[in-house]
């Protein structure tokens, strides 16, 4: 989920393979009877582009009364991406917002200075059986953005656009590539699309951004002879021209990247910030506690509990 239960996360990596700079396994990791999958940051890999956190959320299936409840939590120097393949879930922020999600649409959150939020299984799903599975992700601010006033952004299906052809379909949901642009506001240059490949298709990486990468969530790929299952992110070297092909069932990836920021990011917790200094400053913030004047409020359609501050 965007709430991230580690301080400072740390996720395995994989001896590189030819053609590919970077190959990261992620660890599957679970938080209370739900198992994400964390493939950035990585011990060899921090971003993609601008893309700093990576998390495949589930699949779970949850009997009746059950869902996901994370609650109210900070974040800083970041926007959220949220999307879904299938389930539901209730996003609320201190903003206001009070946004259902469904498969194909996308949630888009710019922390900027500071926002609270939570994410839960609404009371109309729990009155019967119920799963999710997707993919949630941050994307690093740049410096000059990082004190951005908190914005939201929730687009239907309809809106991204949607490629199809030669056993391809793909839908862009973030960012600019293959000649389209998606409506999400965004502060450097970058891409974000789901594909969705029969067996052998084949689709080439955009080629007009610095870093890329993709992540596979079904099926499998081929890549300059190598073929690599579900579970697995690869990043390609700067400027080699990339086409993937699907394996004997298809393929569903994640396709990211873009331009790289000025250097590296701290994170901690749920914060991301350019400096130790505006770590430090958001964590005293959450800790004060001061919801009517201080930095950060509560959802204020959710605002019974919070997560509190790590201890270290």
């Amino acid at each position: 989920m965007s709430w991230n239960p580690a301080i400072e996360p740390i996720c395995p990596g994989a001896d590189d393979i030819d053609a590919i700079e970077t190959l990261i396994v992620p660890r599957a990791r679970d938080i209370g009877g739900f198992e994400v999958r964390r493939a950035l940051p990585s011990a060899r890999r921090q971003m993609v582009g601008p893309f700093v956190f990576f998390d495949q959320m589930g699949p779970a299936e949850f009997i009746t009364d059950q869902g996901i409840d994370v609650r109210p939590h900070p974040h800083i120097g970041l926007a959220t991406v949220t999307y879904l393949y299938r389930g539901e879930f209730q996003h609320q922020d201190s903003l206001g917002t009070n946004q259902m999600i469904h498969p194909g649409e996308v949630n888009w959150m710019i922390a900027g200075n500071g926002v609270t939020h939570s994410e839960r299984t609404s009371a109309e799903t729990r009155k019967g059986p119920s799963s999710l599975f997707g993919i949630q992700t941050w994307v690093a601010l740049p410096e000059e953005a990082e004190e951005t006033d908190a914005a939201f952004e929730h687009h239907k299906e309809a809106a991204l656009p949607f490629l199809e052809g030669e056993g391809k379909e793909v839908r862009l949901i973030v960012g600019t590539a293959w000649g389209e642009r998606a409506p999400t506001k965004t502060f450097t240059e970058m891409f974000y699309a789901d594909a969705v490949l029969k067996a052998g298709a084949k689709l080439p990486l955009p080629d007009d951004h610095e870093d890329r990468g993709l992540y596979v969530t079904d099926g499998s790929i081929e890549v300059a002879g190598d073929s690599f299952d579900a579970g697995q992110m690869m990043v390609f070297r700067p400027g080699d021209a990339i086409t993937v092909t699907a394996g004997p069932a298809g393929a569903r990836l994640m396709l990211l990247g873009g331009a790289t920021l000025n250097g590296p990011r701290h994170i901690w917790w749920n914060f991301v910030a350019s400096s130790r200094e505006k770590i430090e400053a958001a964590k005293e913030a959450w800790a004060a506690g001061d919801w009517e004047h201080g930095r950060f409020q509560l959802p204020p359609t959710d605002d019974g509990e919070f997560i509190p501050l790590p201890d270290r």
